[in-house]
């Protein structure tokens, strides 16, 4: 019985506060729409902002100086850092794959004499991401199925070396050292990146100018150099641009071991079976093996990828 009066108790007591913390919050609500309702603007105006940026006063692509004390030149550079700072989803990923893809493609660059600053040039291609365009542009640095065989990469369609990073960022190296060479400037190279060298060399004679910041030229390309500088500016500041992220959050490259195969795997799910690796997990890192077998007719060495132990 006294079991029964404290639980009846209880009830009525929980019921008396929940009444109580209701009636606050009626209350509550009601005096801020009596604050606000005389200016409606007043609460989203103190719970939103949104500001124009700030241009550094130096920016450089690759050594090579921006212009922007022509408006053209400044107001182009302002769009793309304003949609690269205010596209947040995407700005969060771009940081976050570039801790885990940057020390790949860093000592790379390096080694062939590419400017760092190219990197991010990936980044604005594919955003660090095996896509494929609808023009078949392919992987990380959406190289083209006839730019990459004329560089030496094996396509086809048991094997296509554009989704290896390692080999489509060589391959990016040597066609950018290519249009360096043709064009003059680092700036000139990566447009033509975008638009080809055959179609930036036609652009120059039609105009009789050269450099990119003289060209008039079609709007992706005219926004392309552009869209790099926006995000080395925001990937170098992040802070700056009001990104926060954990380190704990960033993406990890996962460990691997190499081992070379010069012969034939007939069946890639027993293959991988055997090194402790399901499907899934052997392709993840051995991308540019398109199907579940690897027919290696000529005896080819390939470098196959094998996470170590404990890494998954």
């Amino acid at each position: 019985m006294k079991k029964t009066k404290f639980f009846y108790n209880s009830i009525f007591g929980i019921g008396l506060i929940s009444i109580i913390i209701i009636g606050y919050s009626f209350i509550s609500q009601s005096s801020k729409s009596d604050y606000y309702k005389d200016d409606p603007e007043k609460s989203f105006e103190n719970n939103y902002n949104v500001f124009s940026l700030e241009i550094p006063k130096q920016i450089s692509f690759a050594g090579e100086p921006v212009p922007l004390d022509e408006p053209d030149i400044y107001e182009r550079m302002d769009k793309e850092l304003l949609v690269n700072t205010y596209w947040q989803s995407n700005g969060i990923l771009m940081i976050k794959r570039s801790r885990k893809y940057f020390p790949i493609i860093e000592p790379i660059l390096k080694a062939n004499g590419v400017p760092d600053d190219f990197k991010y040039l990936a980044v604005a291609e594919s955003g660090l991401t095996d896509i494929v365009s609808p023009a078949g542009a392919t992987g990380f640095w959406q190289i083209m199925k006839g730019t990459g065989q004329e560089y030496g990469m094996e396509i086809n369609s048991n094997v296509d070396e554009r989704y290896s990073i390692e080999k489509s960022t060589q391959v990016a190296c040597e066609y950018l050292k290519d249009a360096k060479e043709k064009f003059g400037t680092w700036t000139m190279a990566a447009a033509s990146y975008n638009m080809g060298m055959a179609g930036l060399e036609n652009q120059m004679e039609r105009q009789d100018m050269t450099g990119y910041y003289n060209l008039l030229l079609n709007s992706e390309t005219e926004r392309y150099v552009f869209r790099i500088l926006a995000i080395k500016e925001v990937l170098s500041n992040p802070e700056k641009y009001s990104f926060n992220i954990n380190e704990n959050h960033h993406y990890k490259q996962i460990k691997t071991k190499t081992i070379q195969v010069d012969t034939a795997i007939t069946d890639i799910p027993a293959f991988a079976k055997k090194f402790g690796l399901n499907y899934k997990q052997f392709k993840i890192h051995n991308p540019w093996m398109r199907d579940n077998y690897l027919l290696n007719r000529s005896g080819k060495v390939y470098q196959i990828k094998i996470p170590l132990k404990g890494e998954y």
